[in-house]
């Protein structure tokens, strides 16, 4: 049985009950004020069908468990032009999609995002965009994702836009 340690660095200022205070206000603000709300599609890694060699899956061979929704900081970066070649051809990319979610909030749903799961986030009343996650936020103990350094509270996943013949719900 690993050893607890309670985290006292900062009890005289900060300690426990501080920090579920802090956590369920912001909470509150962030899913009842801002009501950012996203649909996970978390692949089912066990049942989608991958090839032996580089443990990939074919077009309609991924599995997914139910979606969920999810509440969390939405946060869209500006769309990108690249062009390939010689300029001739260009073409305009959406930019990523970062999205912070309340750790509290994925362990009250008993759910994680990893790599490589698909994020549906409404534009607008008649459009869905998809995007997929690129960096899973698996790390939170730098000061950002901290209070005060205390302990992480948040996750932070980057999401990159899929074409719609990759994915488009299910």
């Amino acid at each position: 049985m690993a050893k607890r340690v309670p985290i006292t660095r900062v009890n005289k200022f900060f300690g426990s009950e501080d920090f579920n205070l802090q956590t369920e206000m912001g909470m509150e603000w962030l899913h009842g004020w801002l009501n950012f709300t996203v649909v996970l599609y978390r692949v089912d890694r066990e049942k989608s069908n991958v090839d032996d060699v580089y443990a990939e899956a074919g077009k309609g061979e991924i599995r997914f468990f139910p979606p969920v929704e999810l509440k969390g900081y939405v946060s869209i970066e500006s769309p990108t032009n690249e062009s390939y070649g010689t300029g001739l051809v260009e073409r305009l990319e959406p930019g990523n999609m970062k999205l912070s979610i309340y750790k509290k909030h994925l362990e009250e749903l008993m759910v994680d995002v990893k790599y490589g799961d698909y994020i549906g986030y409404a534009e607008t009343e008649d459009k869905m965009r998809y995007y997929t996650v690129s960096n899973a936020g698996q790390v939170t103990s730098d000061n950002a994702h901290t209070i005060l350094g205390y302990k992480a509270f948040f996750r932070t996943f980057v999401c990159t836009p899929v074409q719609d013949d990759e994915f488009n719900g299910i």
